[in-house]
């Protein structure tokens, strides 16, 4: 489960949608709009996303908004950080 959340940021792409959406709620049209391919591959980086939890989608009317769904995505951040500093080298009870 950890793992999908990392493919999915390994993209430039997706992590730029991540970005935008980190400012506010974007329909999957506003966020095309903020690129130079067509809307069936925004869909699929879309998906990605979704499939690893880091967005999340809501239909309001017509329209279904695009969020970043922070919690995960604090997991993640709190796990690579934690991840590195264990793995900075030396013996914790060394430096204490």
């Amino acid at each position: 489960m950890l793992n999908l959340p990392f493919k999915a940021l390994a993209d430039p792409t997706r992590r730029k949608i991540i970005l935008l959406l980190k400012e506010h709620d974007m329909t999957a049209g506003e966020i095309a709009d903020q690129f130079n391919m067509t809307k069936p591959s925004i869909s699929h980086h879309l998906s990605t996303l979704k499939q690893a939890q880091l967005v999340t989608d809501e239909r309001k009317g017509q329209n279904i908004y695009y969020s970043l769904n922070t919690t995960v995505f604090q997991e993640v951040v709190n796990w690579f950080f934690n991840a590195g500093h264990v793995n900075e080298g030396g013996n914790n009870d060394e430096e204490r």
